[in-house]
């Protein structure tokens, strides 16, 4: 299958998953004990010319398709509506919050990569004491919930030894990565031990091939066989593990972003369900579901580039 053909192909199938998730979306919200007009009462009585004009601002009266509808419309005109919660529309609470979660990601997603592939790595080659400390290591890593994780950081290296703040988000942008440096590996710890098990998996089954036990019989040197024959081939299973990583790491942040206060759309989205702010809530979560998938048309595209074995549109790929 020709790449334009397969990401054409892909982009029609993200198109209709995401108009399936918006509806669900929607409609979810309207599931949910409550409604929004009881929140903006605050528990006070209303008259009902007072509950008309709620209901009437915030279209609350119409027709449950006739909301998704108009709803559905102005998402795609970029209009998210407006927060309930904040009296603000939700486009410039996203435009404020959105950078500071990506940023988040990105930095716990860099030391994910970076320690989970030398583990794993050294791991499957060394073997012996060193693999059993690595298997040690990761297994601590992936029993540590995030939450318990940015508990204990926040208390060793913020509040006893002072190296890093406790929380906030920080200003400016060395000054937010400085704040983000203990969320994001809060945030990793986990992610950290499930790709070096995958990786540690993935160059074992590589090194146990044939073509490896060829290449060594040729008299090929051993750094070059672990470099071009065995890290090589495991890279689609590492790169395919790397995409849900990245959807992890997008869920996760709600806890962590909670945990040291920072202020991004993953503590956005926690207020915002509490106090049942539809427009934000909505928002929010299409735009994580977009995310995933953008993560996985992204690691659609990249595995026969990294795999040759793999094809674009073939069973052995992530489509």
């Amino acid at each position: 299958m020709s790449f334009t053909r397969f990401a054409a192909r892909r982009l029609a199938e993200m198109a209709a998953t995401l108009l399936c998730a918006s509806f669900v979306v929607f409609g979810a919200m309207y599931l949910a004990p409550g409604s929004p007009a009881s929140f903006l009462l605050s528990g006070r009585s209303a008259s009902p010319e007072a509950l008309a004009t709620i209901n009437a601002q915030y279209h609350l009266d119409d027709p449950f398709l006739v909301r998704y509808l108009r709803w559905l419309g102005d998402m795609l005109q970029g209009d998210f509506g407006r927060s309930i919660t904040y009296r603000t529309d939700v486009s410039r609470l996203l435009a404020d919050r959105l950078p500071t979660t990506l940023l988040l990601v990105l930095m716990a997603l860099v030391v994910v990569v970076a320690v989970g592939l030398v583990l794993g790595r050294v791991a499957a080659v060394r073997g012996g004491a060193t693999d059993s400390a690595v298997l040690v290591t990761t297994t601590f890593a992936v029993g540590t919930p995030s939450f318990v994780a940015a508990v204990l950081l926040q208390a060793l290296f913020a509040v006893k030894l002072g190296w890093f703040p406790s929380g906030g988000a920080g200003e400016g942008f060395l000054d937010q990565v400085w704040h983000l440096v203990l969320p994001a590996v809060a945030l990793a710890l986990y992610l950290i031990g499930m790709l070096a098990r995958v990786t540690r998996t993935a160059m074992l089954e590589a090194l146990d091939s044939e073509h490896v036990t060829v290449a060594r019989s040729r008299g090929v040197p051993e750094r070059q066989v672990i470099r071009r024959h065995v890290f090589r081939n495991s890279l689609g299973t590492v790169l395919t593990t790397g995409g849900l990583i990245v959807s992890t790491l997008l869920v996760c942040t709600i806890l962590v972003e909670t945990a040291f206060s920072i202020g991004g759309i993953g503590q956005l989205l926690e207020l915002s369900t509490s106090t049942k702010d539809f427009p934000t809530v909505q928002a929010i979560s299409l735009i994580i579901v977009a995310l995933f998938m953008i993560v996985n048309l992204v690691v659609d595209l990249l595995l026969p580039l990294v795999d040759p074995r793999i094809t674009l549109g073939s069973k052995g790929s992530a489509a």
